[in-house]
This record gives C-alpha cells, sequence and structure tokens, in this order.
C-alpha cells in the first residue's frame, strides 16, 4: 500500500492504492506513518516527495467505507501523521499532486511544505459535503487569501489546478508526465543547499501557525459527534443523498 525510495538524496513516499483512489485505509495511514518515520531517520534523504499511484487520484481522503463500518467521530490524534503536527518532520517536504486531492488527501498536500501538481490535479476540501470535521484546515487562510479558504471551507467543491496555484497553493503546474521529474529536480536543488540552514528556513516560515489547531479542535468536535457525521459515510456506503439533520 505505500512504497519507499530514495533517489540522489530523494525520497520518494508513495500511496499505493488506484484502485481506490489511494483512499486513506488503516492500512494505507500505518503505512505512511513508517515512511514518515523512516524519512526522519534516513540520513541518506533530504527531502522527501509524498506522491499517489496512478493518474487519476493523489488522495480521495479517508475510506469512507472504512469509517461507516468503525462509526467513527472525532479520528485520534494519531489518525493520520500531518507533518509539523503530530510528527515533527524538520527536513522539507514536497507533495508531488498526480490527481485529486480531497479532504484528508487535502490535508497531506497541504501539510507539504511545497507542492507541484499535475494539470488535472484538483483539490477540495469536502467535508461539509459529509458533515465530518477538517480542524487540520486551520491553517488554510494562512496559506491563501482567506476568502479564498472560507470558498474552499464552505463550498466543498473542488478548484483546479491552475486556480490552487494562483491563490498559492500550488508551487508549479506541469504535465502529468513531467510530474515525477519536476518534483525531483525541486527537491535535488533544496538538498543541495546547506542542511542547517534549509531546516531553519522551514522552521522560521510555520512560527504564526503554530497555535490554531487547539482552537479548531474545540470548534469541530461537536460536529464529528454528531449525527450528521455519521449519516455522511453511511449514504456514501449506500449510495444515496445524505439527509442532514443537522445535529
Amino acid at each position: 500500500m505505500i512504497s519507499y525510495e530514495v533517489r540522489n538524496g530523494v525520497a520518494w513516499l508513495t500511496i499505493d492504492r488506484p484502485e481506490a483512489r489511494n483512499a486513506l485505509s488503516q492500512e494505507v495511514r500505518d503505512g505512511l506513518w513508517a515512511g514518515t518515520r523512516r524519512f526522519v531517520a534516513d540520513d541518506s534523504a533530504a527531502v522527501l516527495v509524498l506522491t499517489g499511484a496512478g493518474d487519476k487520484a493523489f488522495c480521495a481522503g479517508g475510506d469512507l467505507k472504512e469509517m461507516a463500518e468503525t462509526a467513527l467521530e472525532v479520528p485520534p490524534p494519531d489518525f493520520l501523521p500531518q507533518f509539523g503536527r503530530n510528527i515533527d518532520v524538520p527536513k522539507p517536504t514536497i507533495a508531488a499532486v498526480n490527481g485529486v486531492a480531497y479532504a484528508g488527501g487535502f490535508l497531506l498536500a497541504q501539510q507539504c511544505d511545497l507542492v507541484v501538481a499535475a494539470e488535472h490535479a484538483r483539490f477540495a476540501v469536502t467535508e461539509v459535503k459529509l458533515g465530518r470535521g477538517a480542524p487540520w484546515a486551520a491553517p488554510l487562510s494562512w496559506l491563501v487569501p482567506p476568502r479564498i479558504a472560507l470558498e474552499i471551507l464552505l463550498t466543498g467543491d473542488p478548484l483546479d489546478a491552475h486556480r490552487a496555484r494562483e491563490a498559492g497553493l500550488v508551487n508549479d503546474v506541469v504535465p502529468l508526465a513531467q510530474l515525477r521529474s519536476r518534483a525531483q529536480e525541486l527537491a535535488e536543488r533544496i538538498a543541495a543547499n546547506a542542511p542547517l540552514s534549509v531546516r531553519a528556513a522551514k522552521q522560521t516560515a510555520y512560527l504564526s501557525r503554530a497555535d490554531a489547531y487547539e482552537r479548531a479542535e474545540e470548534i469541530w468536535a461537536p460536529v464529528y459527534r454528531s449525527r450528521d457525521a455519521q449519516e455522511g459515510p453511511a449514504a456514501f456506503r449506500e449510495k444515496r443523498t445524505p439527509v442532514w439533520e443537522g445535529r
């Protein structure tokens, strides 16, 4: 489900579940944790590139069928590695977004330091369409203008790669055939720099967003525990339109 390889000082962590649009099953999440810890401890790797297998999805988010079966309420703190939040990743990270990055997939791309996207990539925080929560999106208005952040969060509608770049969510947009080479080239440019300077630069850039998550968890906790939060995944599993109760 997850592969890890190092090429010229660049670690590639790949979600390899294309038949399910690289959705975040328990096995995938466990693999992401293991791969992230491996990168942090890997002296041969200076930069991490996170990507998905196939050409349709970087990651479509949580495995909604699994969530419906387990009646997941508030995800535990270790549900998914969130770089810089629940796991310290001092070295730089790049998301190579090869398709849709929705919900938890958006989270993974957001938590990377840089993003390179294929032209057909799409980005969305779809939680409002499923009655779920997105406290992890607390830094979004730090990454993009607040009105763009509100549009993303309130509509749940996707941004295409070019609009995501215009908004500041994406650094570069390239044809799919060039995605891996562009991400590798960018990573190698970073890896060639002085490592202590690179790590200090990364740490400095995030000084202003450290406190947002705690308040966001408080805001979203009652949403996670609501009936609607169970209705969204159940409706997905049963292939029907959700019936929202607002409680």
